[in-house]
């Protein structure tokens, strides 16, 4: 038997199957295909993972500390995204509108972050076609940060319908939407960064040993 869902924006009830909207259930689908997407990314990078052949190595390149900061920023703005989407069900719109262009101020830091490490990998030597880490790592992250900027814009047109006076109660659906897809967003970071960073950071440190070693003989 259907069940009732109750649309935000006109506030009647529809029946749907599963008893949440069709406009969430899209979301849901479109955040299950794009896991599909990250996790070819993630799975390939994992194949290729100590695959290079030259350097530089993820052990010559990655800085955990100043990558640990910039990943604390992006959890960070979750907890503000969940505050946003708190005030605009509570119509208190004025709260409501600060966290959400917080969200959005805490998403550009994170980009600028992403790149200063990005120009210097490239001023280290390190670049798309250097080696298969370069390849693997650039797209992959590469790729999220797509998906930070996209949010970022989204978040932007919210704020933007917010001045207007559209966005309240009675539409909050349409900003859990947005916070969907930034939650998402964020999940993705915190296994990439586990994969890359944590998992991944001490990659290259044996090559470093045999081509040492290789040196010594030939020499």
């Amino acid at each position: 038997m259907a069940q009732a869902a109750v649309t935000q924006e006109t506030g009647h009830v529809a029946d749907t199957n599963t008893g949440i909207s069709n406009r969430k259930l899209l979301m849901w689908v479109f955040l299950a295909s794009d896991c599909l997407f990250f996790g070819s990314f993630i799975a390939t990078y994992l194949i290729y993972r100590n695959e290079s052949i030259v350097g530089p190595y993820p052990n010559e390149v990655l800085d955990i500390p100043i990558t640990s900061v910039s990943t604390f920023v992006l959890l960070m703005s979750s907890l503000a995204m969940v505050l946003a989407l708190n005030y605009v069900q509570k119509d208190k719109l004025g709260l409501a509108r600060f966290w959400i262009l917080a969200v959005c101020f805490l998403g550009l830091i994170f980009l600028g972050f992403q790149v200063v490490e990005f120009t210097t990998f490239v001023n280290e030597g390190l670049t798309i076609h250097q080696n298969l880490f370069g390849t693997t790592f650039f797209i992959l992250t590469g790729f999220h940060g797509l998906h930070v900027f996209i949010g970022i814009l989204w978040l932007l047109g919210m704020a933007f319908v917010h001045f207007k006076g559209a966005l309240t109660s009675r539409s909050a659906e349409d900003l859990e939407m947005a916070g969907l897809y930034w939650h998402f967003v964020d999940i993705v970071w915190i296994v990439i960064f586990t994969v890359i960073y944590l998992i991944g950071y001490s990659d290259g440190e044996g090559i470093h040993t045999i081509e040492h070693a290789a040196a010594i003989v030939g020499g």
